[in-house]
């Protein structure tokens, strides 16, 4: 496994989607979290969006990223509780073709020292589609860190042994040309 792990950083290309009913762009602090923190660690934020807590609004959105040739993470905030209009899992799961089963358990161990038992009721999920590694977080500031800080900032580093996911995600455009010896 340590061949997964590599020496140097390789920043990758992310979009963030927050699915909310009663967010704009002006009060989306969970999205704005999860912008800042991924451009800190030196990723690419490639596109930002925010739509109602709609199962086919949110298909089209991730659908377009998962087909678009330089998007390799989707993070997503919001709609994973249980209210009646908390729609995430349901809209992503069936775009994914593999699931990461422990992100969800993962997430729910770490958010249980911040918040106790209320935890248990989060549906955060994470799976692979078409090379892109989709992540679906709550709809909170602190959620959004939680799961950055103890998950995602690690997985998302090409850097980080044993494994990591960088090598997974479907290779940009620019890098086959270039792996190409500058011929497409």
């Amino acid at each position: 496994m340590a061949h997964l792990a590599q020496r140097t950083f390789e920043p990758l290309n992310i979009a963030v989607l927050t699915i909310s009913d009663t967010r704009s762009f002006d009060t989306d602090t969970s999205g704005q979290t999860l912008c800042d923190l991924l451009q800190a660690a030196g990723h690419t934020l490639v596109d930002r969006d925010l739509v109602k807590d709609d199962i086919y609004q949110i298909r089209a959105t991730l659908s377009r990223w998962i087909a678009a040739p330089d998007v390799q993470v989707v993070l997503t905030t919001g709609g994973t509780g249980f209210t009646v209009r908390d729609n995430t899992p349901q809209a992503v799961l069936p775009l994914l073709d593999k699931h990461v089963e422990g992100f969800g358990e993962l997430f729910r161990q770490v958010s249980l020292a911040q918040i106790g038992m209320s935890s248990l009721q989060s549906r955060a999920l994470a799976g692979m589609s078409n090379g892109v590694l989709v992540c679906c977080v709550p709809g909170s500031p602190g959620a959004c860190r939680t799961a950055w800080n103890q998950i995602l900032l690690g997985q998302l580093d090409s850097r980080t042994g044993p494994c990591n996911f960088a090598p997974h995600l479907k290779v940009q455009a620019e890098q086959v040309i270039e792996a190409c010896g500058g011929r497409p």
